[in-house]
């Protein structure tokens, strides 16, 4: 036993050594640097972050080299790593409708307050092979390359800015675009009473039924993107009886704000970049509650708009039963729901069945020789045997 231990150790040691030059590839290509993956790959980066609980973008873009661009590997690595950190306390919530915007749009009204801002986004290209990025190489200059990249930026950022908004916009805070129709009574309320709970913290404490919307929202806000992308999907074929509409979706910078004890006050510790969504729901309403719209919300680190709408769109499916509709779908199943969201226990639990299953296995494969036996013989002889 102890020789085949130290010879699985030297195989290992060998893996590893063997990943290290998978990872690097052909070392006459350049390597590619954790610089380079923050600033060129913004939306794996974003994706990294807010599912592996951590807003660090070098952190973020490390893992990603690490895992060589395998981003539920890159989650799983930030994720460990968080654990290790302290914790010296909470911040105050941040308030997004201060968001400093860089694109901010809505399906539901045309004209908004502040505008629609398209910003960055892929939502209007053609989806076509851009052959002309192949022919970016290292002839030329760096500097060169960085003058070009920041005139290029400047006149993309002024001409999305005179295109996508109003003349009268400005670069003041925008308010929601759900205010509209909150003047009128026409959505919910979702202000938190005096006397509510404080939130729970998934992140300290195990995932426990029932789970209230705090808990459910931190679940899913670093749930598996792929997952969540297909139940919202399937929420919109019918699995959850609701008609969503994009009220408002934006991304920006907020500031984030932490109470010292010791000077009495909130302290800006710096600035974090978050894609915000508000889906507007029809709600028939009860006998209590005259018909009105409901929402589902969504909030991701980084530019994230496609995890932020599924995360909305989920949101909204798993509150009918408070809402008193009618339970039918694994979408509405918050236990189903919230259980499997997780990539890194997903992945673990997947992954595993590729470790050693020798003792496991051969109890099966005896039962199995044992069954077969009975079944082939005479009746008789099952009979005596018993």
């Amino acid at each position: 036993m102890y020789v085949a231990v130290k010879g699985g150790e030297r195989a290992i040691e060998a893996s590893w050594r063997l990943l290290d030059k998978a990872r690097r590839g052909d070392t006459r290509v350049p390597e590619l640097s954790v610089a380079q993956i923050r600033e060129q790959m913004r939306l794996a980066v974003a994706r990294v972050m807010a599912e592996g609980s951590v807003y660090d973008e070098e952190l973020a873009a490390l893992a990603i080299k690490q895992a060589a661009g395998d981003l539920v590997e890159a989650i799983f690595l930030l994720r460990a790593y968080r654990t290790t950190l302290p914790r010296f306390g909470y911040t105050e919530p941040v308030e997004t409708e201060h968001m400093q915007v860089q694109r901010r749009i809505s399906a539901t009204f045309k004209d908004v307050p502040g505008g629609q801002v398209l910003g960055a986004t892929y939502d209007y290209t053609q989806r076509l092979l851009d052959f002309a990025l192949l022919a970016e190489s290292g002839e030329a200059s760096e500097e060169a390359n960085e003058e070009a990249n920041e005139e290029a930026n400047e006149e993309a950022n002024e001409e999305a800015t005179r295109a996508a908004r109003p003349a009268s916009a400005t670069d003041e805070p925008m308010p929601r675009v759900v205010s509209l129709l909150d003047k009128e009574g026409l959505i919910e309320q979702e202000t938190p009473t005096p006397d509510a709970p404080e939130p729970g913290d998934l992140s300290r404490e195990p995932l426990a039924f029932p789970a209230d919307r705090t808990i459910r929202l931190q679940n899913l806000a670093r749930g598996d993107e792929g997952f969540l992308l297909a139940m919202g999907y399937a929420t919109q074929r019918g699995y959850a009886h609701s008609h969503p509409f994009a009220g408002e979706i934006r991304f920006g910078s907020v500031s984030v704000e932490m109470m010292l004890d010791e000077l009495g006050e909130t302290v800006e510790i710096g600035e974090i970049e978050l894609t915000e969504c508000q889906m507007v729901n029809q709600f028939a309403g009860s006998k209590d509650v005259p018909p009105t719209f409901t929402q589902g919300y969504g909030l991701a680190f980084g530019h994230a708009e496609r995890k932020a709408m599924a995360v909305a769109l989920v949101d909204r499916a798993l509150r009918g039963a408070e809402l008193g509709e009618t339970l039918a779908s694994p979408t509405q199943d918050i236990e189903f729901m919230l259980s499997h969201s997780d990539n890194v226990e997903a992945s673990g639990f997947v992954q595993h069945l590729k470790l050693p299953h020798y003792v496991d296995f051969q109890s099966e494969l005896e039962l199995v020789r044992r069954l077969r036996a009975q079944h082939h013989s005479p009746p008789g002889q099952n009979e005596e045997a018993a």
